[in-house]
């Protein structure tokens, strides 16, 4: 008789293939026929409307009035120098939302993305071409640069703009491409079972690894909108438990709390090593460890605190159960 099942089958396996700096493929598995689906659609979705950018969104050329204008000198007209100018990838460096950045060239010269860097913003599309100057030409330009998502056209930035300035629509979105596939995988001799892997392909602006990471960030924070009534545990962080800064802590040595002698060795002889097997323990049963007078208890629980946390205190369950299967390997 077929085993009947109560609850989906959880994925486990999480690996990542990095293909080049701007591009990665993300597997996860193994789900539930139409599950892997469910999942990746909304994933992407996000991954193409929500992953945060910047981009020009103003440009103010000495000598320009409008994008039909022209600057002596300069081998594009206007419309053309603010077409390659979109095709610029641009971050700032200062942790701003916003920035005026303000350049000054004279020819004859071919103007690159990599001209363009300064202490305010990097350029990660070096090589393309912004514009051409001959011998007599100078160019005089600023530009605002801000932070945003998704697309947003320049007639939402013109009212907020100084004059002289010609407003721009603004591609924000630095994922270059989202797509998936879905792929058979065997458990436990069913090949029923399924794979999702992502590719992820960005302009530099961001890695595909964080493009990931605020996608399912985003995702969470739609979702918690049902938690408030229906009261559903939802994950508060996506780091995978093995790369959390929890485990990293709890995992350390008891050696990083600085105990005396007498504390150190008690839990040492009770074989307890990592700062996690105190932090799982109840107040029982730490002072039930074998010889821990009440002076080293108190001494251990201030240091636990010093570093973080409470003995019997609350950790999040997945770190829980990554944390005691690397007691059991220890």
């Amino acid at each position: 008789m077929k085993k009947i099942k109560t609850t989906p089958l959880a994925p486990q396996e999480f690996e990542v293939e990095q293909i080049s700096e701007n591009e990665a493929n993300i597997m996860a598995y193994p789900f539930e026929t139409g599950y892997a689906i469910s999942l990746a659609h909304p994933l992407r979705r996000f991954l193409l409307s929500s992953s945060v950018g910047y981009a020009p969104i103003a440009i103010k050329i000495e000598g320009a009035k409008h994008e039909f204008d022209s600057v002596r000198g300069m081998l594009e007209d206007i419309s053309d120098f603010i077409l390659n100018l979109k095709e610029i990838r641009f971050k700032l460096t200062n942790e701003v939302s916003e920035a005026e950045v303000n350049y000054s060239f004279a020819g004859p010269c071919v103007i690159k993305g990599s001209d363009l860097n300064n202490d305010e913003v990097e350029v990660v599309t070096p090589e393309t071409q912004l514009a051409t100057l001959n011998e007599d030409a100078t160019l005089n330009f600023s530009i605002k640069i801000a932070q945003g998502i998704g697309y947003v056209p320049s007639e939402d930035t013109h009212d907020e703009l100084e004059d002289g300035y010609i407003a721009l629509d603004a591609y924000f979105t630095p994922v270059r491409s989202a797509t998936y596939k879905i792929e058979n995988v065997l458990v436990e001799d069913n090949p029923n079972f399924e794979r999702v892997v992502l590719n992820i392909r960005t302009d530099g602006q961001i890695s595909p690894i964080d493009a990931f990471r605020n996608s399912l960030e985003v995702m969470y924070a739609q979702l918690a909108v049902f938690n408030s009534e229906i009261s559903v545990k939802a994950p508060v962080t996506i780091e995978r438990a093995e790369e959390s800064p929890d485990l990293k802590k709890l995992t350390t040595h008891i050696d990083s709390l600085g105990l005396s002698a007498r504390s150190f060795n008690c839990l040492d002889r009770s074989s307890i090593k990592l700062v996690g097997e105190i932090a799982l323990m109840s107040t029982n049963d730490l002072k039930n460890v074998k010889n821990l007078g009440k002076k080293s208890y108190d001494e251990i629980v201030e240091k636990l605190q010093e570093f973080g946390y409470e003995v019997g205190g609350d950790i999040a369950d997945d770190v829980v159960s990554a944390l005691k299967k690397k007691i059991e390997a220890k």
